[in-house]
């Protein structure tokens, strides 16, 4: 029985991989969904003209490949889930609610971990003679840690961003009283104090306005704001805007407890900040530090009495 050649195997499933493409991309096997079968149906609007289009794209090569990572990122999607965590993560990271190409990138991330690890356990297999069940098992493991390693890059960009929003939004609320204080409307001081601060949240004011000016009223434009920053402090703060607003309370008031309560929330997390790096600190006092003091405490003494033995 001759040996197995390994490129024959290669080139055999290379042709199998090209008869499932044809067999699936065949009308036979192709499932119309209900989308493409009322299109024909419907009414469709009248088409743009081209001096209105912006200038095509180029075409990318990576464009291939589109239609396998969509199908692949929406089994992802099934097999994770988690749709609301993801929109909510991408929302407290200033991204855009696009699902989909989330899930796209850990695709991407996924095989590029797996074509890494492949590339080094295949250097290993030739050299060393390695186990190609171990191998195949490493890949897998290592497509399946670049998928979660994009999970949780997205979620320390969204504990980045909500750092970054606590640390602006005391002076944004100090400044917001000052302007409702000194005789503006809610809108001219979110207006204000928008156009004069910078950071994540006037950016997070801005979007606010912007969508107070197309019709949303104020306090729907607010509660936006909150569901987007998803930051207890934050949420507190909006929701006696939406009530000073709705009620007609003293807007002034109102803003200078908030205010007050943003700069004691501060405080306590920094409290706690560090307390957690006082513990941290331990770790290295007590072995580092600690044992190398004992050694040169105790170690004159060992010598000595070596000596006098």
């Amino acid at each position: 029985m001759s040996a197995l050649s390994w490129p024959g195997a290669l080139l055999g499933a290379m042709l199998a991989a090209g008869c499932l493409l044809i067999a699936r991309g065949l009308p036979v096997a192709r499932r119309i969904d209900l989308a493409e079968r009322i299109e024909p149906y419907l009414d469709r609007p009248a088409a743009p003209s081209r001096l209105l289009l912006g200038s095509p794209e180029p075409w990318r090569l990576g464009q291939l490949l589109d239609p396998v990572t969509a199908r692949v990122a929406g089994q992802v999607d099934r097999l994770l889930g988690g749709t609301e965590s993801v929109r909510s993560r991408l929302q407290r990271a200033g991204l855009s609610e696009d699902i989909e190409g989330f899930r796209i990138q850990q695709v991407l991330w996924g095989i590029g971990a797996a074509v890494l690890t492949a590339a080094l356990g295949s250097l290993l297999w030739w050299s060393r003679g390695a186990s190609l069940t171990a191998l195949v098992v490493v890949v897998a493991s290592s497509a399946l840690g670049g998928v979660m390693a994009r999970d949780q890059l997205l979620t320390r960009a969204a504990i980045r961003r909500e750092r970054r929003v606590m640390a602006e939004f005391p002076a944004v609320a100090e400044l917001l009283a000052l302007s409702v204080t000194a005789g503006e409307g809610t809108a001219q001081a979110l207006e204000r104090v928008a156009r004069l601060s910078r950071g994540e949240l006037s950016a997070e004011l801005d979007l606010c306005l912007a969508r107070a000016r197309t019709g949303t009223s104020l306090p729907d434009a607010l509660q936006g704001l909150s569901h987007r920053t998803a930051s207890p402090p934050v949420t507190r703060f909006v929701d006696g805007l939406i009530i000073a607003i709705q009620r007609g309370t003293p807007l002034g008031e109102v803003l200078r407890a908030q205010a007050q309560d943003a700069r004691e929330s501060a405080r306590q997390a920094l409290i706690e900040e560090g307390g957690k790096r006082e513990i941290a600190m331990m770790v290295p006092v007590v072995f580092l530090v600690l044992p190398v003091t004992v050694l040169f405490a105790v170690y004159p003494g060992i010598s000595l009495l070596r000596f006098a033995v």
